[in-house]
């Protein structure tokens, strides 16, 4: 059996993160005139103190984060009430069952299209625009990333049209505010093993990045190609690749093509291995997610000799 040592882990994430920054391309003239979206802060939707200190990176951030929320179970309330509701429920999962200090996101976009803070004291330095408030929703990137949390689950059903529009508007101040090019909207999954933000939410992302570059005023590179996600069930060439590095890795887990249990098991046991982290997210309600193969878990078990983000291409062409 393989193991997978702590320098491992981080020289991988490390990797990751430099091939992002370096596909960093945006041309045009950024625009001034950038809407300040309306943003209700903790004091309005009763929020809980945090329990412990709320950590100031003294950064900006590197990526703005798309994430879907799950809980609570979606209907048809768009109203504010029920936007401040949802930061509450969000906040006390968080808290009580997940143990952090106070809500895990920055901020949170309703169905109805309202936007409120979630950590406490996000929004406060976000007008600074010079340093970010250390959040707890993509694991071991919480240092580098702003994330949203989405009211509802998006992983067969769109997005209402009133959360979209305050999506843009949302992540166009935030962008504007930290200098952040659009190529660097991401989702929760280009950095962990999650469905989140959804499969329809996230394959809408290249069309968000160009609704926040025309708000911006800048035009939008193409985006570098993220790690496949994989998940029990799935078939293919991408599956059977995975199987073969596995296997070279020291799982002894079939070449079929066929994401079955002895492939799900063993994915499953390298993570622990590693100390990835699970469950980051409220999406591990919707499916369970043990197993999942994606950003984390690829730089574990692809050959090395070749860069990040040429297996990242490799892979989603397979």
């Amino acid at each position: 059996m393989v193991h997978v040592d702590r320098r491992t882990l981080l020289k991988a994430g490390a990797t990751a993160t430099a091939a992002g920054a370096l596909g960093m391309t945006t041309t045009g003239t950024a625009s001034a005139a950038v809407p300040t979206p309306t943003i209700h802060p903790t004091s309005e939707w009763g929020a809980r103190p945090a329990a412990g200190p709320i950590v100031v990176e003294n950064h900006k951030p590197t990526y703005i984060v798309v994430h879907h929320a799950v809980d609570p179970p979606m209907n048809n309330d768009f109203s504010l009430a029920r936007a401040f509701y949802v930061s509450r429920f969000i906040q006390d999962l968080h808290m009580d069952k997940n143990g952090w200090i106070d809500s895990g996101q920055q901020f949170t976009n309703s169905r109805g299209g309202f936007v409120t803070e979630g950590r406490h004291r996000s929004l406060e330095i976000l007008r600074g625009g010079t340093q970010h408030v250390q959040g707890a929703n993509v694991g071991n990137h919480n240092s580098e990333v702003i994330g949203i949390e989405n009211e509802g689950l998006y992983s067969t059903v769109d997005v209402p049209q009133a959360l979209w529009d305050s999506l843009v508007n949302l992540v166009a101040y935030i962008a504007h505010q930290y200098g952040i090019a659009p190529e660097f909207i991401k989702g929760h999954r280009d950095f962990n093993s999650t469905e989140c933000p959804g499969q329809v939410l996230y394959n809408r992302l290249p069309e968000l990045r160009t609704a926040v570059g025309r708000v911006l005023g800048v035009s939008v590179a193409r985006s570098e190609a993220e790690w496949p996600l994989l998940k029990p069930g799935d078939t293919g060439k991408k599956v059977q690749l995975a199987q073969q590095f596995l296997r070279a890795s020291g799982f002894g887990v079939p070449t079929d093509g066929v994401f079955g249990k002895s492939t799900k098991d063993a994915v499953a046991a390298l993570a622990v291995q590693a100390g990835l982290p699970r469950d980051t997210c409220t999406a591990a309600k919707a499916a369970d997610e043990t197993g999942f193969l994606g950003a984390d878990v690829w730089p574990l078990i692809v050959p090395s000799g070749r860069s990040t983000a040429a297996w990242r291409a490799d892979l989603t062409r397979a």
